[in-house]
């Protein structure tokens, strides 16, 4: 699984560099850090009044925020490995 956080301007000031730590937080405490590439990712064009853009594979998602993080990760990272 890849999974893609955008860093581009609109993301960076709608604290993306949060979402990158709670990700890696969370890859890590449910092992997968190595079955999950976390990378960065410029303007992905799909920006959103609120929260920022990620893509997991080839879908993205826009409105991810810290807040909102848990119930996105058990959902769409989470229930991909049936954990």
């Amino acid at each position: 699984m890849i999974i893609k956080i955008c860093i581009g301007s609109s993301c960076h000031l709608k604290n993306s560099a949060k979402l990158v730590e709670l990700f890696e937080e969370k890859l890590k405490e449910c092992n997968l850090e190595n079955v999950v590439t976390l990378e960065g990712s410029f303007c992905m064009g799909k920006c959103n009044r609120s929260g920022v853009s990620v893509q997991i594979n080839d879908e993205i998602f826009t409105g991810v925020t810290p807040e909102n993080f848990y119930e996105f990760f058990n959902e769409n990272i989470l229930n991909s490995f049936n954990l």
